[in-house]
Parts: C-alpha cells; structure tokens; sequence
C-alpha cells in the first residue's frame, strides 16, 4: 500500500471512490491483516486501486490480472487474494481468463468496475457497451450487443457470482466480505458510476 498519500485520485464523482472505500470496509471488518492479502489489479481507471488497499498490490498487464493472482494463491494457499478490474480489462482482453477461472473454481475474489467503457481512454465503447449507444470511438453508435458478464459466468459455474451498484455501499461491502469467505472463485460485478464518459 502507498504511504504518504491520503487521496485517492479518480475523477469527481467517479465510482470508483465508494468501492474502494467498500473493498477497506469489508477487510477491515474480516479482520485481515495487510500481510495475508493480495490486492491484483489490471489497467484501466481500476489500475491503481491495488496501492490504495492495505496489503501487498500488484498492478498487472492488461487482461493478465487472473494468471497472476492464480499463480500468488497456488504459491500461498492462505494468502486472501483479491483482483480488481475495469471491464474492458475483465471482459475483453482478459474474457478468457475469466472464463477459465470460473471453471476452475479457483479461490479468488474477482471485483469488477463496470463503467460500461474505456474510461481512461476518454470513452471508448467497452465489451458492456449497450448496443448503439454512443461513444467517442464508435460516434455513430456501436454496433456490436454486449455481453453480459453476470449470466455468463452462471453459465460457465461460477460458485458466488453476484452484481450490484456503486451507488450501494452497503450492498457492496457485504456482496465483498461473502466473496472473501466464499472458498472457491467469486465474480463481484459492479455496475459502476462514470459521470465523465457514461452519460446513459
């Protein structure tokens, strides 16, 4: 975790502030202290969660948050291992890994930021974006339905696979301390507010 630093840096209104605020609450509550977890976060605007959460963090490559959060918990069964992405990160680049991991039923908890686009990129239509909205990539409307993460990872056995609101903090600390406790692979969807980028 960074010290020194006491703000967490997003745009106003972004989030991403009540879920990092929701990841601190729920450890706090568990009671887990920083040396028995791993913070793995992706790219994106979820990329720096992981220097903001007591622990030890990494900040992977793009899409590659799961392998490595799979190899820390196959070398440290006991480590708490927690990975944090947006959804470009979780649904596109990374879809596979996901896929796999629910399978798997690896014991991971998997928080995902879905603002529904490439945020840090000023607005790109994401894997979530909704069929013809507009984005500053795709100006005419996308083209391309979204995929539904939710329904997906029920479809391929995710044990604890849950969606809710960043607007709901106390939902959101509570769906976290369950899928910590869940001993197998937990997919926490969040539906993330982005009032820079996603104005629908």
């Amino acid at each position: 975790m960074r010290t020194g630093i006491n703000h967490f840096q997003r745009c106003p209104g972004c989030g991403n502030f009540a879920i990092h605020f929701a990841i601190n609450a729920a450890i706090k509550e568990l009671n887990i202290l920083s040396k028995d977890i791993l913070v793995v976060s992706g790219i994106g605007c979820s990329g720096k969660m992981a220097q903001y959460i007591p622990g030890y963090s990494v900040e992977a490559l793009h899409g590659r948050a799961i392998p490595f959060a799979i190899g820390a918990k196959l070398a440290n069964p006991k480590l708490n291992v927690l990975v944090y992405a947006g959804d470009g990160d979780a649904y596109g680049i990374g879809l596979a890994h996901f896929i796999h991991a629910c399978r798997r039923d690896i014991d991971l908890t998997y928080i995902v930021a879905d603002n529904e686009n490439y945020a840090l990129t000023t607005g790109q239509t994401s894997p979530t974006t909704p069929l013809h909205q507009k984005t500053h990539s795709e100006p005419e409307g996308t083209h391309v339905a979204p995929i539904y993460p939710v329904q997906l990872a029920e479809t391929v056995g995710c044990g604890y696979n849950i969606s809710v609101s960043s607007k709901d903090l106390a939902k959101m600390k509570e769906v976290i301390i369950e899928g910590i406790h869940h001993k197998g692979f937990s997919h926490i969807h969040i539906d993330q507010l982005c009032p820079s980028y996603r104005d629908w």
